[in-house]
């Protein structure tokens, strides 16, 4: 077992260290070489692939369940709002600045001092497995994906983004629809052609006033918002087509398939979905890590913002010191009080369990 200040010390440590290095998705070498080293220097043997590093407790043991404690290093394009320089970790008045710094530096570099803390612990109900995972800012098929194969069967997860450290039960999927409104050119002077654009209307009417039978009872409704359009070549043509795009954020009321098939029914338009891998995903208010979160006071909550969540098969709490709300913010930070309060929680949880 560690000290928790030591502990608390090592993370904002390191949390400095990964803010001064560029680690944009794809492009997270130089990181994933720094998390490397973090664990080399501690002992501690490291499993790499691609940009992802994953690491095991000390006596872990095939016959019992394991839990995975996973968030990401890559980081969004820095804000062109920015005042100070992204990469560059400064403290003032509490707030450690720098890209990454929240979504999801402090969630991974908590994380991590969770995972030490338990390490060397002997006779646990569960293993440890942590990863810290690559592209998760483009949901990229190289990042926790790619791994789970690798990594070992898992019993649930915690996934580490900024919650205030209240429990996310639940959190909307993801689909992005190309649609496709196909009808006959013509002259626009003449009474010809049958023209796209007012075909495509009718179906992006059909997408704002729809309402799904079903409605999760904790994400709410599935949200269908259509963000770009696209039609014509010159004002004197009835366009023979017009493509629009639709944001389809999903629930566990609906697999993403059968979401996909009842627009399908609907509308008229020729409709692809780019992908329904990334899924809606939750785990029981009764399992008792959303019990012993419940026990210390955290609210529970389902989120519309995805994660990393979507990709991983299996019960999953999103949980993080920091705020959703500053991330990919101008001159982003996070509270330094948040990353020791955040160490605090996830091992009090932990331990009501293992």
């Amino acid at each position: 077992m560690n000290d928790k200040a030591s502990l608390f010390q090592d993370s904002l440590a390191l949390l400095r260290q990964l803010i001064a290095v560029s680690s944009l998705s794809r492009e997270e070498v130089h990181t994933a070489a720094l998390i490397e080293q973090f664990f080399s220097e501690k002992h501690i043997g490291t499993f790499r692939k691609g940009n992802n590093v994953w690491v095991y407790n000390a006596h872990y043991d095939l016959n019992k369940p394991t839990i995975l404690l996973n968030s990401h290093h890559d980081t969004v394009k820095a804000n062109p709002g920015y005042t100070r320089d992204p990469l560059a970790p400064t403290e003032e008045e509490g707030k450690l600045y720098g890209l990454g710094s929240n979504d999801a530096g402090g969630c991974l570099v908590s994380l991590i001092a969770t995972f030490l803390y338990f390490y060397e612990e002997k006779d646990l109900r569960y293993n440890f497995c942590l990863v810290a995972s690559a592209e998760e800012e483009i949901s990229g098929r190289n990042g926790i994906e790619s791994v789970l194969e690798d990594i070992g069967s898992i019993d649930f997860a915690i996934v580490g983004e900024p919650t205030l450290m209240d429990l996310a039960v639940a959190e909307k999927g993801l689909m992005v629809l190309d649609c496709n409104a196909v009808g006959i050119a013509g002259h626009a002077a003449r009474n010809e052609g049958d023209n796209a654009i007012y075909k495509a209307i009718s179906d992006i009417q059909w997408f704002k006033d729809f309402a799904f039978d079903k409605t999760s009872q904790t994400l709410g409704p599935i949200k269908m918002s259509v963000t770009m359009i696209q039609a014509g070549a010159q004002h004197n043509v009835v366009p023979a087509n017009c493509s629009f795009v639709v944001d389809v954020r999903t629930t566990d009321a609906y697999t993403n398939e059968e979401t996909l098939a009842i627009i399908k029914s609907h509308v008229s338009s020729d409709i692809s979905a780019r992908s329904t891998r990334l899924k809606s995903s939750s785990i029981p208010e009764t399992h008792p890590i959303v019990q012993a979160g419940v026990a210390f006071g955290r609210k529970l909550y389902g989120s519309p913002t995805m994660s990393d969540q979507a990709l991983i098969p299996v019960p999953s709490l999103k949980l993080g010191p920091g705020d959703s709300a500053r991330s990919h913010m101008a001159d982003e930070f996070i509270y330094i009080d948040e990353i020791r309060e955040g160490i605090d929680l996830y091992i009090a949880m932990l331990q009501k369990i293992v």
